[in-house]
């Protein structure tokens, strides 16, 4: 149990120690300087401590996001401090060295002088103060009083910047829900793990092939998605963020939309109706459309002197309300998108599912895309090294490409480098489309693409396009793969291709999340042995033209798939549950 020590005895009436106790700390009164400091000794080292003045008034939430919030080595509101057990040191010295003057805003001080960063949570309209007189207490509990702690807390679970589904159809109610597993105990956890279960039933649902079948489907999709949201909802209420709770969060919205395709496509199999390229293509799209996001975001995560005139437009337009609604809605987010899949299940056919999809997903990526190219062009920044560091991560050059790269010296000037990647990436895939089936000409386009990918990045990737280069390595890989197992008209390639391309699709993300947590990518070594985006390609075109005339095509993308993935899961899951790795939670309110 955390520790909390007031540095006093709280005046009358102050509900501060029942506070202190409701999140869960054990409170201990401290007599003084030396008391303060035997006390603080006297606690466990991997115990969170927090130092609270006897006059603090303000509401029990704002104690809360200061002293429980576990992503944060410390922090501090105006007289309540809290550290976990990586600056208790730090405490323990500022304590030591304040001595008579070891008061909570002091010492939060020092730590931060001491160079551990202080979180101060933005409160609004709550309060948190430590009045000097009787007359500043009566107002400062007048103030508390004026403002009820519960609605502000329900209404701070809820992302600020969400879809229109999501924000009206959902999250009006799901926060009530969220706020119901807490009092019950419920995890975050134990939410998105029911969340994917019901996801995984709706699918199973679907996979039947009966109109009763997608009708259950459509409705369990939703019901699902309120679960997606509830989750987040729970943390954000309860502050329960934890290193397993980012691996879940990061990956089960993507195991569930592509185990819903699945069902769809096996759904309309029992009715004689092959969509497998389709759902396969539909996963392509979607995760081209995630890579896209996250380049361009990883490439102007801290670029400086921002002067694009598309993005002044754009915050223009966010000032006008309806506009703001309106170019959420044509990004299709997940809500839409879900909401889209779920009512098209239930009412047609998954052809009609996945027709629809493409077409929306297609225009929706046209408008981002095309804004961004416009933004990167017209604006004036430097990018870091830093970003160039990251957009060479999100790259996934494997051993090939990089033996390029260091004959290719200091690389290509301007838009050079994503012209090479697009070209490459355009004759792979138009020579796996257009080619007779079984022609080694798909092998001979994937040695030249190595050859134009190595070059692409053998520079650092600070060009205003230099974004593009991961989405088109991902386009590039992932449609040869579609354009292959479409053209072998062999039964199984299809569902196969799908496989591979899902556990190719969860390295690239799980190297997302990871980047975005500060972490860096996968260990080099993963990425050599699962050969990077060209050494894979050129595994799937070899095996496309020696299997030709064999019924094993599939066997063999089957068992390519079931070897990648479980490299990258053994190693995403170590990693993942490691005390080292990052609580990463989106909080942006991004469209997924």
């Amino acid at each position: 149990m955390s520790t909390a020590i007031l540095t006093g005895t709280p005046a009358a009436g102050s509900p501060l120690e029942d506070d202190l106790r409701g999140l869960g700390f054990d409170v201990t009164v401290a007599d003084g300087p030396d008391d303060l400091a035997v006390r603080l000794a006297a606690v466990p080292p991997a115990v969170r401590v927090a130092l609270v003045h006897p006059r603090f008034t303000g509401h029990r939430h704002a104690l809360r996001l200061a002293l429980t919030d576990p992503r944060f080595p410390a922090g501090a509101v105006p007289g309540a401090l809290a550290v976990d057990a990586t600056a208790r040191a730090e405490l323990a010295a500022a304590v030591k060295e304040l001595g008579a003057t070891a008061a909570p805003d002091a010492v939060a001080e020092a730590i931060e002088t001491s160079g551990t960063a202080v979180h101060r949570p933005e409160l609004g309209v709550l309060t948190a103060s430590v009045p000097s007189d009787d007359a500043e207490l009566a107002a400062a509990r007048a103030a508390t009083a004026a403002v009820d702690d519960e609605r502000v807390r329900l209404r701070s679970a809820v992302k600020s910047r969400d879809g229109f589904f999501t924000t009206y159809c959902v999250s009006t109610y799901s926060r009530y829900i969220a706020r119901w597993c807490a009092r019950r105990g419920l995890t975050p956890n134990q939410v998105t793990t029911a969340s994917l279960v019901v996801a995984l039933i709706a699918a199973a649902c679907a996979a039947t092939g009966t109109r009763t079948g997608y009708v259950a489907a459509g409705v369990l999709l939703l019901a699902s998605f309120v679960l997606d949201c509830t989750d987040g909802q729970l943390a954000r209420y309860s502050l329960q963020y934890s290193t397993l709770g980012a691996w879940l969060d990061a990956t089960f919205d993507r195991a569930k939309e592509y185990a819903y395709y699945a069902g769809l496509a096996l759904g309309a199999a029992r009715n004689h109706d092959d969509v497998w390229a389709l759902a396969l293509g539909a996963m392509v799209l979607q995760s081209c459309r995630h890579i896209v996001d996250f380049s361009f975001n990883e490439s102007n995560h801290d670029a400086t002197a921002n002067t694009s005139p598309t993005a002044a437009l754009s915050d223009k337009l966010d000032s006008v309300g309806w506009t703001v609604w309106v170019r959420r809605m044509i990004v299709l987010p997940i809500g839409e998108r879900w909401a889209l899949i779920a009512v098209l299940t239930a009412a047609t056919t998954p052809r009609v599912v996945f027709v629809v999809l493409l077409i929306g997903c297609a225009l929706a990526a046209c408008y981002t895309t095309a804004g961004r190219v416009l933004r990167s062009l017209t604006r004036r920044a430097r990018r870091t090294d830093r970003a160039a560091q990251a957009l060479g991560e999100l790259a996934d050059t494997g051993p090939l490409a990089e033996v390029v790269a260091r004959f290719a010296g200091r690389g290509v000037p301007g838009l050079a480098a994503p012209a090479l990647a697009l070209l490459g990436g355009a004759a792979v895939v138009a020579t796996a489309w257009l080619t007779p089936y079984g022609s080694w000409w798909p092998l001979v386009a994937a040695a030249v693409y190595t050859l134009t990918s190595g070059v692409a990045v053998a520079g650092p990737l600070k060009g205003s396009l230099d974004w593009l280069i991961p989405p088109f390595f991902r386009a590039a890989e992932y449609v040869t793969v579609l354009a292959l197992a479409a053209r072998s008209g062999v039964h199984g390639a299809l569902p196969a291709a799908f496989g591979l391309v899902a556990a190719v699709a969860y390295h690239h993300y799980d190297t997302v999340y990871r980047i975005r947590g500060g972490t860096g990518a996968p260990p080099r070594g993963l990425v050599r042995a699962t050969g990077g985006h060209e050494g894979r390609l050129l595994v799937v075109t070899a095996l496309a033209a020696l299997l030709a005339t064999r019924p094993t095509y599939p066997t063999a993308l089957a068992v390519l798939a079931g070897v990648l993935a479980l490299m990258v899961l053994i190693e995403s899951i170590r990693f993942w549950v490691s005390a080292g790795a990052p609580a990463v939670h989106d909080e942006t309110g991004e469209p997924s």
